[in-house]
């Protein structure tokens, strides 16, 4: 790419900010209050370790973007510096795994906030009925149509920044007292201990992802050298800003113990609070294309999953996935195995909600939790570089790895505070998934070599 089409560093940090808010943001608060016990010092302490996390991590794996041409992110990764078959094996968490949970718990949430908006009756099994049409339409319109998945990504990008800056900014002139709660109710909190707070990052690290995303723009930015470390701390820095400056808005007008009492419908009752009820049906609807956003932008990435697969011998019957609709050059195969996955997974969903086998946290938590594990080999073999020589930052590639890896430790612990018992068992499958991938790819490679 010529010098001049590249990316200023402007352009990089607005796009990690627009990559790395998400909509978890919206429906994870009370859930990361719930684990601080309303201690905002905590909360805002559980923010900026995610931050810094995400500013370590993407730091990290921008050391190996500076060397490698390789494409496919993460996999790209795994595939030049770790060995093909582990990248085979990611491959495999990704399409089973880590797409499809985050896809199924977003079009659950999305059935939610569309029964608050319709101010229907709600029922778990309403919920997950319109989940699964949401999760179905944009399954069908990302094979169908590029432009149109692409023109409402770009609508909901800039849609859901309104509510997080706006109740920010209106908090700073709220002098009204807090809403009150009924005095028979019971606060939602969770006492884990000692360190049971620090299960709120398995929540927060749902708020932040989709920032391993932004360490594959390396290649396309001016003077990457310098750039990348600066946009990639800057970035998630304004998103922790953001975050934060939400937060107080919500704090401010609600208060703690009130965001506990109504739980994810807490955005609704604000924008009742600060515009009436259409005021809250508008903030709602708000926040409902936003999400719409993240399962537009999940599924977009989910449906070229098994096509890349196909092509690198990923899969059982590979050559199966390798059609391409002649408008969109997309997989029809592929397309519908990375729907039938997450429609599993949906029915997983509703199981752990049904009989609350995850308590506050979800399949997706776990799986995302469960990645940090995985950046953590590349973490390593960046600092493997380091000591070798081919990486010459002393910051940036010998002391950030470390940091990154104990960050991705502290977020797996959180995680299995979450649920002792069944979250272990939640990554053992997911590190058998990952053997599965390994051992498929093993096979393909014997089998065209005999």
């Amino acid at each position: 790419m010529e010098e001049n089409n590249k990316y200023g560093l402007a352009t990089a940090i607005s796009m990690i900010v627009g990559i790395s808010v998400g909509s978890g943001i919206f429906f994870k608060v009370d859930d990361i209050l719930t684990y601080t016990q309303g201690d905002i010092v905590r909360t805002v302490l559980i923010f900026v370790l995610g931050a810094l996390c995400v500013i370590f991590g993407s730091i990290t794996l921008s050391q190996l973007a500076r060397i490698t041409t390789a494409s496919g992110g993460v996999i790209g990764y795994y595939e030049e510096f770790i060995s093909p078959a582990w990248a085979g094996g990611f491959a495999w968490f990704q399409l089973f795994v880590y797409y499809p949970t985050i896809v199924s718990v977003v079009s659950w949430v999305a059935g939610s906030f569309t029964t608050t908006i319709l101010q229907l009756e709600s029922s778990l099994e309403l919920e997950i009925i319109i989940g699964l049409i949401y999760l179905v339409f944009f399954y069908g319109v990302n094979y169908f149509s590029k432009k149109l998945g692409g023109y409402f990504q770009n609508i909901a990008t800039v849609i859901k920044l309104i509510p997080l800056i706006g109740i920010g900014i209106i908090a700073l002139f709220w002098n009204e007292p807090l809403p009150e709660i009924p005095v028979s109710q019971i606060i939602n909190i969770t006492d884990g201990g000692k360190y049971g707070w620090l299960a709120a990052l398995a929540p927060m690290a749902f708020s932040y992802d989709g920032w391993i995303v932004t360490t594959s723009i390396s290649q396309e930015v001016k003077n990457p050298n310098r750039t990348m470390p600066i946009a990639l701390a800057v970035g998630p820095i304004i998103v922790l800003i953001v975050y934060l400056f939400y937060l107080f808005g919500m704090v401010s007008i609600a208060g703690t113990d009130f965001i506990l009492f109504v739980g994810d419908d807490s955005i609704y009752f604000i924008g009742n609070i600060l515009f009436g009820s259409m005021g809250a049906t508008v903030t709602t609807l708000f926040i409902l294309i936003a999400i719409l956003g993240v399962i537009n932008g999940v599924t977009l990435g989910h449906i070229r999953i098994p096509k890349i697969m196909g092509e690198k011998k990923m899969l059982l019957k590979s050559e199966a996935f390798l059609d391409a609709n002649p408008k969109t050059f997309l997989s029809k195969n592929a397309s519908l195995l990375a729907l039938a996955i997450s429609l599993f997974w949906m029915f997983v969903h509703y199981l752990t909600l049904k009989f609350q086998l995850l308590g506050q946290s979800d399949v997706s938590e776990i799986a995302i939790a469960f990645s940090y594990l995985v950046y953590m080999a590349l973490y390593l073999k960046v600092f493997q570089l380091y000591r070798k020589g081919q990486l010459k930052n002393f910051w940036l590639a010998g002391v950030f790895p470390i940091l990154a890896s104990f960050g991705s430790l502290i977020i797996v612990f959180g995680s299995l505070l979450t649920n002792f018992q069944y979250v272990p068992i939640f990554m053992l499958f997911n590190a058998l998934v990952i053997l599965l991938g390994f051992y498929v790819f093993r096979y393909n490679v014997n089998k065209v070599n005999k």
